[in-house]
C-alpha cells in the first residue's frame, strides 16, 4: 500500500508532494526547500457558526462584484498555520531565514543516539533524518555501488523527502525497528535518497514503480541488483503483516529467499522490463516530421481543457482541486489570439472565474498570505496545508498577466500578495487531522454588502477584518516553530525569479525588481560553479546561518538551467540590464551542451552520459512544474531574437517537433508548450524603445508595453551604445534611433519595424492591432 499515491494521468498525486519555503541570505535572496505536509484532509467537516451562510459560487461571485473583496467568513474557530520568522542580527547586512515546518519532527535526539550511520555527514535534512537509524545506510554515490558488487548483494534503495508524511511514518515504524534494521543490514546495501536532491534518481525508479505497479508515490521502495537493475518496486509498506497487506520484514524475507533460489529469473524479469521502459519512453523526431499545426494543436488542447472545466467554481477536474498555472497562461495565451471569437471568450472567462475563485477560496491563506498547495474539495474550500515555492512563482505570474488582460486591482493585489508571503515567511505549521470540524477562512460577500448586513460603514468594516487577520497573524507566530528543511533548489528559485520580475515590471515596482536582481545575485553566487561552468542543483544553510554546499555538489539538471535562464530572461526585460541577458546567454549554451539530444532532439531531464542512470528521460508532461522541454523552446525562441542566433529557433523548432506525437494526440498533457508553438506559428514581436535608460519618456514607452498582456514578443532597450552587447549582437539597432530627440518605439517582427511612434498611448494602439 502506498502512503502517497501519484496518479499516472494529467493529474500530479494529491497527497506528497510538498516542499519550500524562502531564505534571504547577504548578498540575495534563495528560496528553500521545505514546507508543511499533511495527511490527505479528505471530507473535513466544518461547523456551521459562520458569521454568514454559504451560497452558490455564483450568487458569491455575483455579491464579490459590488466591491473589492475583504470580508471573510469567520466561524467558531479557526484553524490555521503558523509561521515563525528568525532573523540574525548579529550580521551587519541582516539575514533573513525562512522556512517551513514538515509533517514531523522526527525522534527524539535530546539522548545519546544508540546509531550513527554515513548520512550525519550529509547535508539533505530528510538523510539527516535517518541518521540514526539502527539501518547501515548509504547515500546514492559509488561507495554503496562497490559495496553492492563486492559482497554480491541485492541494494534496497529508500526515496523520500523530508516534509513527507509517510516517509515519517515508515521511518518510524520500520527504519527505527531494530529487527528489520538487522535484517536490512545483514541482507542488503541500503541506499537512501532524498528525491529533490536527487529528482534524476527518483524519475528512473519511479517510472519502474509506475509500470510494474499502476502508481507509485513516497516513500519509494525498490530493490535492485548490485549493478542497479530493478527487480521489484513499492512504496509504502507497514513494519508487520496486517490483515491481507504483507509488512516490511515478510516483504525482505521472501526477497532474501527469492535472491538466494530464484536470482536469475528475478534479475530477467527486471531487465524485461527495462528494456520495455527503453522503448516506451523514448522521445524523438522522426526523419522528415515537421512542426504539427499550431491552430490544430492549439484548439484541441482548448477544447480538452474546457472538457475537463469545472463550471461552478473554476478549476480542472474534481477535488482534489489543483492551480494549474500551466493550464491557465495557455488559456490566456490562446485568447490573446482568438480574441474575437467565442472560444477565445471562453477561454478567458475560464481564467478569470478561476483566479477568483481560488482568491477568495481557503485554498488563499487570508491570514499569512500565499497560496496551499491544493484544495482538497471541489470549492477551494479547505486546503492541503502545504505551501510550495513553485506553486507561489507560477501564480504570481497567473494572477499579474490576468491583470494585465482585464484590469481587475483584485487580481494585481493576490499577485502581491503572494510576493509578500514568499519575501517575508514562507512558513507553515503543519496542523495534520486539526481541521476536523473547524472553519477555514474565505471570502463570501463584498465589503459594500457585509458592511450593510451588520449596519456598519465600509471603513470601520476593513478596519474590524484588518485588526482580526492581525490577531490571528499573532497567535500564529506564537506557536511552536516547525520543522526546517533548508534545501535550496536552483530550479525553483529560477521560477520564483521570474514571479518577482514579472509582477515588478507590470506594476513599476522598483522594491520587488530590486529583490528580483538579489536573487538573481544569490544565484550566481552560491549556485553557478564558475570553475566547472556548471549551475549547481542546491545548497543549504549551515549551522551557524552561512550557506553552505555538500562535499560532492550536485550537479544541476535541465530543470534547473531551463527555469534559470528563463527568470533572467524575465529579469532582463524587466531591467534591460544586459548583464542578465548575457548569463542566460551563456547558460543557454551549456544547457545544449549537457542534455541536448543530437539524435532525436529535445533535452534529456539529467545528464544521458551518466552511467548509474540506466533510462534516459525526457519529460513529456506539465504539471505542478511545467516540463523543462516546454519552457526551453520558449527560452530558444526569446534569446534567438535578443541575441540574433538564428540557430536557437531551428533547435525550438526541432524540439517542438520530438513531442509532435503527444501535441497532437494530448496536447492537454503539454499546456506550457503549445505555447511555444503559437510562438512559432505566431512570430515573436521586437519591440525596441531608443531612449535613455534613465529618462521618463523612455519609462513611459517601457510602462506601455509592461502594461500589456503580449504573449509573442520580446522587448529591449537601444541606450545609443553601438559598442555594447545588443548592438553587437543585433547591428540593425544602429539604424532605429529616437525621433526628434524622444524617446522613441519601434515595433518590428524579424526587425522589419512599422513606423516609429513616440506617444505611449500610440503604441499601445499599435501593440494590440
Amino acid at each position: 500500500m502506498s502512503g502517497h499515491s501519484t496518479d499516472s494521468s494529467l493529474r500530479e498525486s494529491a497527497q506528497q508532494r510538498g516542499r519550500c519555503g524562502f531564505m534571504m541570505l547577504r548578498l540575495g535572496f534563495a528560496w528553500s526547500t521545505s514546507s508543511a505536509t499533511t495527511k490527505h484532509i479528505a471530507q473535513a467537516r466544518l461547523s456551521t457558526g459562520s458569521l454568514l451562510r454559504k451560497n452558490s459560487p455564483r450568487t458569491l461571485y455575483n455579491n464579490w462584484c459590488s466591491g473589492l473583496p475583504k470580508a471573510l467568513q469567520f466561524g467558531q474557530k479557526s484553524v490555521l498555520a503558523s509561521t515563525r520568522l528568525f532573523w540574525d542580527s548579529s550580521r551587519s547586512s541582516g539575514v533573513i531565514f525562512f522556512s517551513m515546518a514538515s509533517g514531523s519532527n522526527g525522534p527524539d535526539r535530546s539522548k545519546t543516539p544508540k546509531h550513527t550511520n554515513r548520512l550525519s555527514k550529509e547535508k539533505s535534512s530528510y538523510l539527516l533524518q535517518h541518521a540514526h537509524n539502527p539501518v547501515d545506510w548509504y547515500p546514492w554515490g559509488q561507495e554503496a555501488f562497490d559495496k553492492a558488487k563486492s559482497e554480491d548483494k541485492p541494494i534496497f534503495l529508500s526515496v523520500g523527502y523530508s516534509t513527507c508524511h509517510w516517509c515519517h511514518v515508515m521511518e518510524r515504524e520500520s527504519f527505527e525497528d531494530e529487527e528489520i534494521g538487522k535484517i536490512l543490514s545483514k541482507n542488503f546495501v541500503c541506499i537512501k535518497v532524498d528525491r529533490e536532491e536527487r529528482p534524476d534518481v527518483d524519475k528512473v525508479y519511479m517510472t519502474f514503480v509506475q509500470a510494474t505497479s499502476g502508481g507509485g508515490g513516497w516513500p519509494m521502495s525498490v530493490w535492485l541488483t548490485p549493478d542497479l537493475r530493478p527487480f521489484i518496486g513499492g512504496t509504502y509498506f507497514p513494519p508487520r503483516d496486517s490483515g491481507r497487506r504483507p509488512g516490511l520484514k515478510t516483504v525482505l524475507l521472501r526477497i532474501i529467499e527469492q535472491w538466494q533460489s530464484n536470482r536469475e529469473t528475478l534479475e530477467s524479469s527486471g531487465e524485461r522490463v527495462l528494456e520495455a521502459l527503453r522503448k516506451g519512453t523514448e522521445i524523438s523526431a522522426s526523419p522528415g516530421e515537421t512542426l504539427p499545426s499550431s491552430p490544430d494543436v492549439a484548439n484541441r488542447c482548448y477544447q480538452q481543457l474546457a472538457h475537463s472545466y469545472e463550471e461552478e467554481y473554476g478549476g480542472f477536474r474534481e477535488a482534489p482541486k489543483f492551480p494549474s498555472p500551466v493550464n491557465l497562461m495557455f488559456l490566456m495565451s490562446f485568447w490573446a489570439v482568438n480574441r474575437a471569437s467565442s472560444e477565445g471568450a471562453e477561454a478567458l472567462r475560464m481564467v478569470l472565474h478561476t483566479l477568483r475563485m481560488m482568491a477568495l477560496g481557503g485554498i488563499h491563506d487570508h491570514v499569512a498570505q500565499g497560496f496551499h498547495r491544493y484544495s482538497t474539495d471541489s470549492s477551494w474550500h479547505v486546503p492541503h496545508f502545504e505551501k510550495m515555492l513553485y506553486d507561489q512563482g507560477q501564480l504570481a505570474v497567473a494572477y499579474i498577466t490576468a491583470y494585465q488582460v482585464s484590469g481587475e486591482c483584485l487580481l494585481a493585489d493576490v499577485a502581491r500578495d503572494v510576493l509578500l508571503y514568499v519575501s517575508r515567511d514562507l512558513s507553515d505549521k503543519d496542523p495534520h487531522g486539526e481541521l476536523q470540524g473547524q472553519n477555514v477562512l474565505i471570502v463570501r460577500y463584498s465589503v459594500e454588502l457585509t458592511a450593510a448586513h451588520f449596519g456598519i460603514s465600509v471603513d470601520r468594516l476593513s478596519e474590524l477584518l484588518s485588526d482580526a487577520r492581525a490577531k490571528l497573524a499573532e497567535v500564529r507566530r506564537a506557536r511552536p516553530p516547525p520543522h526546517l528543511d533548508t534545501k535550496m533548489l536552483a530550479s525553483w528559485n529560477g521560477l520564483m525569479l521570474s514571479g518577482f520580475a514579472r509582477v515588478g515590471a507590470m506594476l513599476g515596482d522598483k522594491a520587488l525588481l530590486e529583490r528580483a536582481e538579489r536573487a538573481a545575485c544569490f544565484l550566481r553566487e552560491h549556485l553557478w560553479d564558475e570553475e566547472g561552468q556548471r549551475i549547481l542543483h542546491s545548497c543549504y544553510r549551515g549551522d551557524n546561518m552561512e550557506v553552505e554546499q555538500a562535499a560532492s555538489p550536485i550537479a544541476g539538471f535541465l530543470d534547473d538551467y531551463a527555469f534559470v535562464v528563463c527568470g533572467l530572461l524575465d529579469l532582463f526585460e524587466a531591467t534591460q540590464r544586459v548583464h542578465w541577458l548575457q548569463w542566460a546567454e551563456e547558460l543557454q549554451l551549456r544547457q545544449d551542451q549537457l542534455f541536448w539530444d543530437s539524435q532525436g532532439s529535445g533535452y534529456f531531464c539529467s545528464d544521458p552520459s551518466d552511467p548509474t542512470l540506466l533510462l534516459a528521460l525526457k519529460q513529456d508532461q506539465d504539471g505542478a512544474e511545467p516540463s523543462a522541454n516546454s519552457v526551453s523552446a520558449m527560452n530558444l525562441l526569446r534569446l534567438s531574437h535578443l541575441t540574433g542566433r538564428q540557430d536557437w529557433i531551428q533547435r525550438s523548432q526541432q524540439l517542438l517537433t520530438a513531442f509532435s506525437d503527444k501535441l497532437i494526440k494530448v496536447p492537454v498533457a503539454l499546456p506550457d508548450m503549445v505555447r511555444s508553438v503559437m510562438a512559432q506559428h505566431y512570430t515573436l514581436k521586437q519591440i525596441v524603445i531608443c531612449g535613455q535608460p534613465d529618462a521618463e519618456d523612455t519609462a513611459s514607452l517601457i510602462s506601455c508595453v509592461n502594461s500589456l498582456f503580449l504573449p509573442h514578443k520580446v522587448l529591449m532597450l537601444a541606450d545609443g551604445n553601438t559598442e555594447g552587447f545588443l548592438y553587437q549582437r543585433l547591428p540593425v539597432l544602429s539604424t532605429l534611433v529616437a525621433q526628434e530627440g524622444k524617446a522613441t518605439a519601434y515595433v518590428c517582427e524579424n526587425f522589419a519595424c512599422a513606423l516609429p511612434v513616440t506617444c505611449p498611448q500610440e503604441l499601445r494602439r499599435l501593440l494590440l492591432e
